[in-house]
């Protein structure tokens, strides 16, 4: 897999875990007790990015918050899934001018 796919797929991979614990803190949003779980992202060096969820100090939850990130990691979702098909594309295009 090559440098661009490898970002991408990274990409939807943190997308994807951003998207499971914003429905995961707006499913438990009524539980006593409850605290909400945030989702840290590093850039790696070898391209693409790294994810770890962890929890935040504070009790209670806070669903305005749990929406947008909702929408914004599914949008980064759909952009890097974008990004691989149009990868996929230009390799298609490079190997049908080779042939």
């Amino acid at each position: 897999m090559n440098t661009i796919s490898s970002i991408a797929v990274s990409g939807a991979h943190a997308a994807s875990t951003r998207l499971d614990v914003a429905a995961h803190n707006i499913a438990n949003a009524q539980t006593p007790g409850f605290q909400r779980q945030v989702v840290h992202q590093q850039s790696q060096e070898t391209a693409g990015v790294m994810t770890s969820v962890g929890k935040v100090d504070e009790v209670g939850a806070d669903l305005a918050a749990d929406l947008v990130a909702q929408m914004e990691a599914s949008y980064n979702y759909k952009a890097n899934l974008k990004t691989i098909q149009t990868q996929e594309q230009m390799v298609g295009s490079i190997l049908d001018v080779k042939a």
